[in-house]
């Protein structure tokens, strides 16, 4: 498969390894929402970016859209709460955050969905994960991401208010939680810009898609 990765000036490490979770730090959203971000979680990020993208058995998807059936813009991986993931690195990162958020989420995370954006050209529309729990009670979705930095923008689902933006990749981590899925939308959109890959990897608990 074709990636042209550019790694991280700030990353030289072929090292994988997790740091504390004590430095991440919340925004506080409108309407019950916020999100915790930690840059560079991960070090080493660029060595699992490049064994996830020849190893994980990716799969297109296409999907109905207004009466056509299109491709989904990214390639798809998921781990079910009884799969072993594609990297030891991952099991590790999946029981850190069950660990930090024990108290405040009170259940662990148990799934792993992966999106590879291939380049510029891939994207997810906006949404929020509603399928399931999340349509209807306070949860948490934890991504790290790996690659080159994509933004992930943020805006309330009926509007009334200004967009968030954050540049993901090499590493970093977001948690959006409180009524995050419900009450606001996240997307990844198409850039024109030159852009290398990234990988995002999804935690969530059961019962949140």
């Amino acid at each position: 498969m074709s990636r042209h990765l550019q790694g991280s000036l700030f990353d030289q490490t072929d090292q994988l390894s997790l740091g504390p979770l004590d430095g991440i730090r919340r925004t506080e959203l409108a309407l019950g929402a916020w999100i915790d971000v930690l840059p560079g979680w991960l070090s080493g990020s660029d060595v699992l970016f490049e064994q996830l993208a020849a190893e994980v058995p990716w799969r297109a998807e296409r999907r109905t859209m207004y009466d056509h059936v299109v491709d989904v813009p990214r390639l798809l991986a998921f781990y079910g709460a009884d799969d072993a993931l594609p990297h030891p690195v991952l099991t590790q990162a999946r029981e850190a955050l069950s660990a930090h958020y024990a108290e405040e989420l009170g259940e662990p995370f148990t799934t792993a969905g992966l999106c590879y954006y291939r380049d510029g050209r891939d994207s997810v529309a906006w949404h929020g994960d509603r399928i399931g729990r999340g349509a209807r009670e306070d949860t948490m979705v934890a991504i790290l991401s790996v690659g080159t930095p994509r933004d992930l923008l943020l805006r309330p689902m009926h509007g009334g208010g200004a967009t968030v933006r954050r540049p993901l990749g090499h590493g970093d981590l977001i948690v959006m939680g409180g009524s995050c899925q419900r009450t606001w939308e996240h997307s990844i959109p198409k850039t024109a810009r030159a852009t290398g890959p990234r990988i995002s990897i999804q935690f969530r608990p059961d019962g949140v898609h």
